[in-house]
């Protein structure tokens, strides 16, 4: 299940469309938890809460079931991981709850950008003018999509900026853990913290949910994990520059669940702004490949570009 895989290609593209699948399905019920759709809206506190919930219970079922070597984790950067890992979850899922879902998540496909961003300060990395070019790119796609002006401007929008940013933050601990430890223990460790943060911030704002709403918690937690499940699986049978951008497609998906559910129609700016962001965040993701050795492989759990599959 998450062992190293004979290259398949094909089966690598099959696996991260299943993936952006699931990850824009898992949006999609954060919208439909977060408004009235299933009954009084949840806080975007409780929405996180029952997905670290409910993939922790998968994720420690194959555990049991697999009973894997475990080795002594690096909690430090598990904690920081799975910290900002949550940190940009919610605010995701509370942007899903206002704003289109393809603005959502073409915002968030900045936190490569701002991974990359971060890295100087706090991994001395050095980033040459091509990478420079492709974040501005990025950000003024970003801009478009806020839409800063004052008949036009998305508060909303900001949260799923915040959420780009988190997820950013995350990206540089996933660094610094990749290859530390075996990739289900930091799957099953990550879900493991997110669930005890989320438990200590959803306190002041629980409320019992009615039945679907916890149909809808259950599914998102079990999609997500099949999302991390499938996204591992599938770019570990081929080059991460080849797999990793089919992640994109996590956008056509977002939009597509969003007008059949809520017949929200993307319109010329959420279209410019997503095709602006995705173009800078491509030429990022190819400059990386460039620059990585031939013959070296990125780990799937530091490769990843999506927002949510962490």
């Amino acid at each position: 299940m998450f062992t190293p895989k004979a290259q398949n290609p094909a089966l690598a593209a099959l696996l991260m469309l299943i993936a952006t699948a699931f990850i824009a399905a898992t949006t999609l019920l954060a919208k439909m938890l977060g408004t009235d759709s299933l009954g009084p809206p949840l806080h975007p506190l409780q929405i996180s809460h029952g997905r670290f919930a409910f993939a922790f219970i998968v994720f420690s079922s194959v555990v049991l079931v697999l009973r894997p070597r475990l080795q002594r984790p690096h909690w430090a950067l598990q904690f920081g991981r799975s910290f900002f890992g949550w940190v940009g979850v919610t605010l995701m899922f509370a942007a899903a709850a206002f704003i289109p879902l393809s603005d959502a998540t073409a915002i968030t496909f900045l936190n490569p950008v701002w991974a990359m961003l971060l890295s100087i300060p706090l991994l001395g990395e050095k980033v040459g003018p091509v990478r420079w070019r492709a974040a501005a790119i990025a950000l003024l796609g970003a801009m478009i999509l806020i839409r800063p002006t004052p008949d036009a401007f998305q508060p909303a929008a900001l949260l799923a900026l915040g959420a780009a940013a988190a997820m950013g933050l995350e990206t540089i601990f996933i660094k610094k853990l990749a290859g530390r430890e075996p990739l289900l223990q930091i799957l099953f460790i990550n879900n493991l913290l997110g669930l005890a943060i989320a438990s200590l911030a959803v306190g002041p704002v629980w409320q019992s949910p009615t039945g679907p709403q916890w149909a809808a918690l259950a599914a998102l937690g079990m999609l997500m994990a099949c999302a991390q499940t499938a996204f591992i699986n599938g770019i570990s049978r081929a080059d991460a520059s080849f797999a990793a951008p089919f992640m994109y497609a996590t956008l056509v998906f977002a939009a597509l669940y969003d007008f059949i559910v809520f017949r929200v129609i993307p319109d010329w700016v959420s279209a410019l702004g997503a095709g602006v962001i995705l173009a800078g965040a491509l030429l990022l993701a190819l400059r990386e490949a460039r620059l990585r050795p031939q013959g070296v492989t990125t780990d799937p759990v530091a490769g990843r570009l999506s927002p949510g599959a962490e």
